[in-house]
């Protein structure tokens, strides 16, 4: 008659039979195991006794870094308070309240996905899809649009004139208006331009208080008047494009959605004041995904270096930094297309942003740290031999990296077209000026035109550096032509 053992029948039966004096490796072949899991089960009787021959899970009991209760609940808490947040920007949220230990966002991902708080077999749009346009610095261009939505008390809806500089996400303008027409939409360029400076570009749609593209009328509108007195290109989209303008509408949806949705004023001031505190939160504090987590006004920043606007670290409060010996000279460096610079023999990265800029470079105590307009851009441990090194005592060599040029700068008018020519290239100066006298004069990596000691405007170098003898040759301009009968 045969008799069905269990499995833990069997397994206790082999070790009674190793426990009679039987070879371990015959009871293995009759059982068709191995000698080494007879031993494993010999070892588990005598711990456990016949409790310790059956199967355990191969779950751990413990894992140090699951993520706490606490945390897990709160990640929950905040996607349902706001569904389109991502684990990205659930993790912004986490740093700006202060936590210490943030999980990461695979963890954070994981965890929406136990909750059924996002769908794992949802289509994701890869990197690859996305095309991605910005200018390379500050003050090369602002995106500027209109967005309503605003609700009054008294039942009016009234509009924003909305305005992103293209590099560094920073908001330039958010002026409130009740009614979106020509003189308060210029009334909020003009109001942008005083606190921040003239940028290069504007670009903007073929609304009618922009531009007279499809308009009636033959002359140009008020909006495009003020930013020629300025020197400012005005670029317009193509019809039916918004994705040009990508950037403010992205704004207007954030602005919609964090800002607006459910909120009623009691008039346009009111307005102008809750606006205005949550821009400054969105520019200084707020970590922004389309500059890799960096917060805008970080970026903006290094365009206001005649006269900075916002609160910002001098240098004199960092110069456990930037304090050097008497005598010492900057070391200068180009940041090259892929965003790097070569010192001591080894490259290191500052930003492919600034490729084409010129940095100073300062090697103490084993660390490399890169400055740009006074503020440190980058810092890395020291990977060079220090016996490579330049001596701080001289100008480190480079195509455009120099210092200042020495002499007094050379004078020189502003043509119809409100643009002055020096060494053979022509610079802005602006509408305003046209027929006045500027002096130019190069200062680091720039070429400056100021009007009575007052800088105007100032350029990245653009003309061939060998015909800058000749334009310090004439420091008055080339003198007029004498007209012959």
């Amino acid at each position: 008659m045969l008799v069905e053992l269990g499995l833990v029948e069997q397994r206790l039966k082999a070790v009674h039979e190793v426990l009679d004096g039987a070879p371990v490796i015959d009871v293995a072949d009759r059982f068709g195991v191995t000698r080494q899991t007879v031993h494993v089960w010999l070892k588990n009787y005598s711990t456990g006794g016949m409790a310790g021959l059956v199967d355990k899970t191969s779950k751990p009991e413990s894992c140090p870094h699951q993520m706490p209760a606490a945390m897990e609940a709160r990640i929950v808490e905040l996607r349902r308070a706001h569904e389109r947040w991502g684990p990205q920007r659930i993790l912004d949220q986490l740093a700006l309240d202060g936590v210490e230990e943030v999980p990461g966002r695979s963890s954070v991902y994981r965890c929406l996905v136990r909750h059924k708080l996002i769908d794992p077999k949802a289509r994701k749009r890869r990197k690859s899809d996305y095309k991605r346009w910005e200018r390379s610095r500050p003050m090369e261009l602002w995106q500027m649009d209109i967005v309503g939505g605003v609700m009054l008390a008294d039942g009016w809806k009234a509009s924003i004139l909305s305005g992103i500089d293209d590099h560094s996400r920073f908001i330039v303008s958010a002026h409130v208006m009740r009614r979106a027409t020509a003189r308060p939409v210029c009334d909020g360029l003009a109001k942008a331009m005083r606190a921040y400076g003239v940028p290069e570009e504007v670009l903007t749609d073929n609304g009618k208080v922009f531009t007279s593209r499809f308009g009636p009328g033959n002359g140009d509108v008020l909006f495009d008047r003020i930013l020629a007195q300025n020197g400012v290109k005005h670029r317009l989209t193509a019809p039916y494009s918004p994705t040009t303008t990508g950037k403010v509408e992205r704004w207007h949806k954030t602005l919609r959605q964090e800002f607006l949705t459910g909120k009623t004023f009691a008039d346009i001031e009111a307005a102008q004041a809750a606006v205005d505190v949550w821009v400054r939160t969105y520019n200084e504090d707020r970590p922004h995904q389309g500059i890799g987590g960096s917060v805008p006004w970080e970026r903006f920043r290094l365009s206001q270096t005649d006269q900075p606007l916002l609160q910002i670290v001098e240098a004199a409060e960092r110069s456990e930094v930037l304090d050097r010996e008497p005598g010492q000279v900057p070391l200068t460096r180009l940041v090259s297309a892929n965003g790097t610079i070569g010192f001591g023999a080894q490259r290191y990265l500052v930003a492919r942003w600034l490729s084409g800029e010129t940095v100073e470079v300062l090697s103490t105590e084993g660390l490399v740290e890169i400055v740009f307009r006074g503020q440190v851009i980058a810092t890395h441990a020291r990977k060079h031999d220090p016996g490579k090194a330049p001596k701080l005592t001289r100008s480190a060599p480079g195509r455009r990296a120099r210092a200042a040029t020495v002499g007094k700068p050379v004078t020189r008018l502003v043509d119809s077209r409100g643009g002055v020519s020096f060494a053979g290239t022509a610079y802005q100066a602006g509408h305003p000026y046209r027929g006045q006298t500027v002096q130019v004069a190069i200062v680091g990596g720039n070429v400056q035109l100021a009007i009575d000691g007052k800088v105007i405007k100032t350029h990245p170098i653009r003309h061939d550096l060998i015909k800058e003898h000749g334009a310090f040759a004439n420091p008055g301009g080339r003198p007029p032509k004498k007209r012959t009968a």
